[in-house]
């Protein structure tokens, strides 16, 4: 068996859904990959907390597998990072371990982490898990892409990439859509500018915080009377009117 480089990650171009496995120890991760990538999954595997955290930032998997003890930066640490970022923290991850004891499940679970396997594992049990979560994703992202966002006379669906106001449609940029959806999903919450460019562009996107002024700025022109609902908070950034 070749081993798995612990410099960089081992990617195994296969099916569509896309799998990061991160684990400390190469023979287990050379059975989960192939046990994966069998099933039709796309896989890439890392040794290290650390390089977790970079491929899933990089080029955020469908799902996480991510041993609880890594070297360094070990799994809860990982998992906590991951669920605080924006870009990361709607990702499923399933979590492995040696330990058994409650205590172990309960942190991880608490940190995030949407499911729990303890090693020694069936690798079937762990398809089966895996096969699981991403069909639950599935649904949720369906479910939020027919869900309209009604307020007042303002109607924003997901799904057509569309708002109405009073029936007549708006054009809006790309992003004002996911500026006005982003804010619009959680009435009355405070969002700094960077909290705002992180949902609506990526952490990667090169934005400084006047740009996104403009952006407001020219979405509350195109909502006219309905743009008061957009409220700035003085130091901290924008809301949505609860």
């Amino acid at each position: 068996m070749n081993p798995i480089p612990k410099s960089k990650p081992f990617a195994e171009q296969a099916g569509t859904h896309h799998v990061l496995v991160v684990d400390d120890e190469e023979d287990l991760l050379e059975l989960v990959r192939y046990n994966l990538v069998r099933d039709g999954y796309r896989v890439t595997c890392v040794a290290t907390g650390e390089e977790a955290l970079k491929a899933a930032r990089k080029q955020p998997p469908d799902l996480i597998v991510l041993d609880l003890m890594l070297p360094a930066v070990d799994g809860l640490e990982v998992c906590r990072r991951l669920k605080g970022d924006s870009k990361t923290r709607d990702i499923p991850i399933i979590m492995l371990t040696a330990k058994s004891e409650e205590s172990d499940m309960v942190v991880g679970l608490e940190r995030g982490a949407d499911d729990y396997i303890a090693k020694p594992f069936s690798p079937r049990v762990l398809s089966a898990r895996v096969k699981a979560l991403l069909r639950r994703k599935e649904t949720q992202r369906q479910a939020e892409l027919e869900t309209t966002i009604d307020v007042r006379e303002l109607s924003i669906h997901p799904g057509r990439h569309e708002v109405t106001l009073s029936g007549k449609l708006l054009d809006l940029t790309y992003t004002e859509f996911a500026l006005l959806q982003f804010l619009a999903k959680r009435p009355g919450w405070a969002f700094t500018r960077t909290q705002i460019v992180d949902a609506v562009k990526g952490e990667d996107y090169p934005v400084t915080e006047r740009s996104v002024d403009v952006q407001v700025a020219g979405l509350r022109k195109k909502l006219g009377d309905f743009g008061s609902y957009i409220e700035t908070v003085r130091g901290v950034g924008y809301r949505f009117r609860a």
